[in-house]
């Protein structure tokens, strides 16, 4: 368990750091760029998001994602699941939208002349004044809220802009049948079934029924490790091969 451990300190760090990288992650300052011709921190970190998906798939939402960290946090007042299903598909009508006006945005501004990875920041700091406080606890009230209220990663699961991202570069890792890291069912002869894996994943995953069918694939598997270290006969582990898909023989 020290791993789990070792990751929740990286994501408690990354939660205090927050106030420093926030508009790193902004949808809004993005635009912003777009509009002054300017490549700027957000666009450079999210295509970082995405190029470094293909080989690690979404290890940033399990290990460093502040967001992820504030969430977690919640589980001591609601460690329930929120419902799965089409609501999961929120978060990616949000992200089209969102994508859809900053290439509208870059298309219709300046001509790009600039790659400014500090632009709108003073001294690469987001929080500095009223403002970018009132827009930094708007922000938390909008990933913790929401936690408390429906239950576990339920920002994750909805709403966030960031994970499609990676499960589009995890998609592009499994088409062009690269390898990558993933949760690999190593002995499904041992499974007992006695749900220790599901009820440590954060995310909600089925992984019993994963286990049963041979694989851990679902695009909301952030691997974190969770199963991996939660399970009792070293079912699972990380695999860094490629995904092939199993028969099932269970």
């Amino acid at each position: 368990m020290k791993r789990q451990k070792l990751r929740k300190l990286l994501l408690i760090i990354s939660l205090l750091l927050f106030p420093v990288t926030l508009y790193y992650f902004s949808p809004a300052l993005i635009i912003n760029g777009a509009l002054n011709g300017i490549i700027n921190g957000s666009f450079i970190v999210f295509m970082l998001m995405f190029l470094l998906a293909i080989p690690f798939g979404r290890l940033f939402c399990g290990y460093l994602c502040p967001a992820g960290g504030l969430q977690e946090c919640t589980f001591a007042v609601n460690d329930n699941y929120p419902k799965q299903g089409w609501k999961n598909r929120i978060k990616y009508v949000i992200w089209t939208v969102w994508i859809v006006i900053v290439i509208v945005c870059y298309i219709l501004g300046d001509e790009i002349t600039a790659v400014d990875f500090f632009f709108e920041t003073e001294g690469g700091i987001s929080v500095t004044n009223v403002q970018s406080y009132i827009i930094y606890y708007s922000i938390i009230l909008l990933v913790f809220v929401p936690a408390v209220l429906f239950g576990k990663r339920v920002f994750c699961h909805y709403f966030c802009w960031m994970a499609p991202f990676m499960v589009l570069g995890t998609k592009l890792r499994r088409v062009l049948h690269l390898p990558g890291l993933h949760i690999k069912v190593k002995n499904q002869s041992a499974c007992i079934s006695c749900g220790k894996c599901d009820r440590e994943c954060p995310m909600g995953v089925k992984v019993t029924a994963a286990v049963a069918e041979g694989h851990v694939r679902s695009m909301e598997c952030i691997q974190c490790g969770a199963c991996v270290d939660g399970c009792l006969k070293g079912v699972l582990g990380y695999s860094l091969a490629k995904e092939n898909k199993p028969t099932q023989t269970k």
